[in-house]
């Protein structure tokens, strides 16, 4: 008999597993699993969000512009003819308001200083989440309307979601945004960002941080959240209805590729 043949494969006999080591195993289990679901929701939260905000916004802004119908594009020659600039300077007299209805998509946003080639989106009335998270740009239904006196005021996501704003502090003296309604082409002018409590709901006001104060000017108020990745502050900016015309002189020439993108 070759006795270390069978010293050789004689069969190991395991330990029994204390129940400690049991649970420490448990555990160790459940933490890679609830980290591998927590990065899921990241990557749903900062990626899928927004390619599916992208494709409602999509939809919606077709929809709105077939209801607004053909857009007129001024030619853009190189030596426009006279009777073309003096269409660009004319004045088209006070702005029209544009009626809202609840719930409705009644106009698209364009943001030149937003990006290389601009960015443009819908905008929706009401802030309730279905709209804000799928819709792009929300309007306070307690504040003015566009054209009218006082604060048109609306909100959209920083990040996520489409991050509408992501961009919101890179506005800059002359900076301009556009709106376009059934009504025509409304261009504000931006004047100034703050960052506020959360809880301070009076940048909504007719007139901002002053109760009681009758408006004497048009604005725009974009509201969202600060710094980016949190909720814990809300960065406002605000701009001044500074222009207008109807949509059928045709968008202002800083945006007329952007018009011609949103509708095609």
């Amino acid at each position: 008999m070759n006795r270390s043949a069978t010293v050789q494969g004689r069969r190991m006999e395991r330990r029994p597993r204390s129940a400690g080591n049991v649970v420490v195993g448990f555990l160790g289990e459940l933490f890679i699993t609830l980290g591998i679901i927590l990065m899921l929701y990241v990557v749903w939260e900062l990626w899928w969000t927004n390619i599916d905000s992208a494709q409602a916004q999509k939809q919606a802004t077709q929809g709105l512009v077939q209801e607004l119908g053909d857009v007129v594009i001024p030619d853009d020659s190189d030596e426009p003819s006279e009777e073309q600039e003096k269409a660009e300077e004319k004045d088209y007299g006070p702005a029209p308001v544009t009626k809202i209805d609840p719930g409705e998509t009644f106009g698209i946003m364009y943001f030149p200083r937003f990006g290389s080639h601009g960015s443009h989106h819908p905008v929706t009335n009401g802030v309730e989440d279905r709209v804000i998270d799928n819709l792009g740009i929300g309007h306070y239904p307690s504040t003015q309307q566009p054209g009218e006196l006082g604060n048109f005021a609306v909100a959209a996501h920083r990040q996520t979601h489409g991050q509408v704003f992501w961009d919101i502090d890179k506005l800059q003296k002359g900076d301009k945004i556009y709106l376009q309604t059934a009504e025509g082409y409304y261009t504000y002018t931006w004047y100034a960002t703050e960052v506020v409590a959360p809880s301070n709901g009076d940048v909504l006001l007719p007139t901002p941080h002053q109760w009681g104060v009758e408006p004497t000017k048009s604005i725009l108020t974009m509201t969202t959240c600060h710094p980016k990745y949190t909720t814990q502050q809300r960065m406002i900016a605000y701009s001044e209805l500074t222009d207008w015309r109807p949509l059928d002189a045709g968008p202002p020439k800083e945006i007329r590729d952007m018009v011609i993108d949103a509708t095609s």
